[in-house]
């Protein structure tokens, strides 16, 4: 069964990925998510990605991603092309965590 959701697609895949960059790493880090966003871009069923600069001291940065479909991410994730792309930016981190979600409600702002 395929929904809408206010005119997204609920079979999208939503990935959030955090990253805990090393002490002083933030410009080896920030030069290695350039080579993977540029990258990624082109990969079928990618939609978009988005990179958070944390706002205190704690260094841990977020990047999300949305796909098409779960399969468009999965089959970009199991390949060599990823491994290889993300070997550079693990010098950079020292701790990870992703999150892979459907979006199932969402609430848009109010435009004044």
């Amino acid at each position: 069964m395929h929904a809408e959701q206010n005119g997204r697609s609920a079979d999208r895949l939503s990935v959030v990925y955090t990253v805990h960059v090393i002490e002083g790493g933030e410009q080896g880090f920030l030069k290695a998510y350039d080579q993977i966003r540029n990258s990624v871009a082109s990969v079928p069923g990618h939609i978009i990605d988005r990179l958070g600069e944390p706002v205190d001291d704690s260094r841990q940065w977020v990047i999300t991603s949305e796909w098409e479909t779960p399969d468009h991410f999965f089959a970009w994730q199991q390949s060599e092309d990823h491994r290889a792309l993300l070997a550079p930016l693990r010098a950079w981190v020292d701790q990870t965590q992703s999150l892979r979600y459907r979006v199932i409600q969402e609430t848009v702002g109010v435009k004044a």
